[in-house]
């Protein structure tokens, strides 16, 4: 979007009048139809570093800039277009085995991620035979990581407690990670014996935007970084093989000018709000029990960012880990079992088609493409009240519930 405005802008300055260059240029989108902006009120140094974290997030690395040896995509923008949700082609596969009772992600095999490409002459990786155990992931929408982040451990337990509290069933609780020290950074983390509150990725395995990059970097593009210093490397060729650029491939600034672009996208903005039936469907939502979990408003704590500092926002997660047996993959992260996912936050929800080729592919693995699909696989773990109420509702009320769920 803002490289659009920037192209406008430079064609204009050109020698056109300004209604010459209308004629010419179609109209820039509407903010509630594009995802990819940053969010309201950065000061002009932060807008400044938010538009090197774009050029960095859209950068194309090639085999003499540390690319590979194996790897899945060559930058950030070839799985998340438009910085939306991924296309269902774009699924990442990750592997392991379970061994008397203890979950192997089979690293000396090349797990825990399949990288099924790989630079010229080299041989990209496949899942090794004891690969027993396979979880598919399609990449999620990336805006609004800020606000998410910001928001204070404390909130998360509380939610989780009153929750639990309830007693109707739905039992959130977070997902406790032990991530590397060099990525715990915000002051409202709550350490836990070495372990930290997770709250990126399907399980909530990542605690930080920062782990979750340079976790991104590596296993997705075999990038190397001042926080992870090994290259990925394919274990049939042999061991640090195929990669000759020296390490560190990318510096820490140039990961931290990752971090901020991420921090800074803006959260999606709601549309048709005042619509009839997207009113209705909203009442509906919360009346069946979607909300539970997929709770509306959320607020940030404390952050350095002040535009993202105690701002509330409008996600519909919990950001809390659930049992959902239907779902279950059999691929445990952190203390998340194979049958506990995070909560998918739903903002954007209504935007997905526009990043994965005009059809919507819901679910962390994308095999749903309608909603009455995604509601049928909530049956039988802690959704089941919530999703049995919209299954009991009239077809009438099911289009208002999917109208309100495509405003988000």
């Amino acid at each position: 979007m803002l490289k659009l405005k920037a192209f406008i802008l430079i064609g204009c300055s050109a020698g056109m009048i300004l209604q010459g260059c209308t004629k010419l240029v179609p109209r820039a989108p509407d903010s509630g139809e594009v995802i990819a902006e940053p969010i309201e009120g950065l000061n002009n140094a932060q807008m400044a570093a938010h538009l090197v974290g774009d050029e960095r997030f859209a950068h194309v690395y090639s085999p003499e800039e540390g690319l590979g040896p194996v790897f899945i995509q060559t930058s950030c923008e070839g799985c998340h277009v438009g910085d939306g949700k991924g296309h269902f082609s774009s699924v990442v596969e990750r592997f392991g085995m379970w061994e008397n009772g203890v979950f192997n992600y089979l690293d000396s095999l090349g797990g825990p991620q399949l990288q099924g490409k790989a630079v010229l002459n080299y041989l990209a990786e496949s899942i090794p035979d004891a690969g027993t155990v396979v979880s598919r992931r399609v990449p999620p929408i990336i805006t609004g990581l800020g606000f998410l982040s910001a928001v204070h451990d404390t909130t998360l337990l509380n939610l989780a407690a009153k929750q639990t509290a309830q007693g109707n069933g739905v039992s959130g609780r977070v997902n406790y990670v032990m991530p590397q020290s060099a990525f715990i950074l915000e002051s409202h983390h709550v350490d836990s014996s070495g372990y930290y509150i997770g709250r990126f990725g399907k399980k909530a395995t990542k605690a930080t935007v920062k782990e979750q990059i340079v976790f991104a970097l590596k296993e997705d593009m075999g990038i190397t970084s001042d926080f992870d210093m090994f290259d990925p490397f394919n274990i049939e060729v042999g061991y640090n093989t195929g990669d000759d650029v020296p390490d560190p491939e990318l510096a820490g600034n140039q990961v931290n000018d990752l971090v901020f672009y991420l921090r800074t996208l803006k959260a999606p903005t709601r549309r048709m709000e005042d619509d009839e039936n997207v009113m209705a469907g909203e009442e509906l939502f919360k009346q069946v029990g979607c909300a539970e979990c997929h709770i509306s408003t959320l607020k940030t704590g404390y952050s350095e960012i002040e535009a993202l500092s105690e701002k509330e926002f409008h996600p519909y997660t919990d950001l809390l880990i659930h049992y959902m047996p239907l779902l279950g993959d059999g691929y445990p992260e952190g203390s998340a079992s194979g049958d506990e996912w995070r909560t998918a936050p739903l903002w954007g929800l209504g935007l997905a088609a526009d990043s994965q080729g005009g059809i919507a592919y819901y679910l962390h693995d994308g095999r749903a493409t309608t909603i009455n699909q995604v509601v049928n696989l909530h049956l039988g773990g802690e959704a089941d009240n919530a999703a049995s109420s919209y299954k009991a509702l009239t077809d009438a009320e099911k289009d208002q519930v999917i109208a309100f769920l495509n405003s988000l």
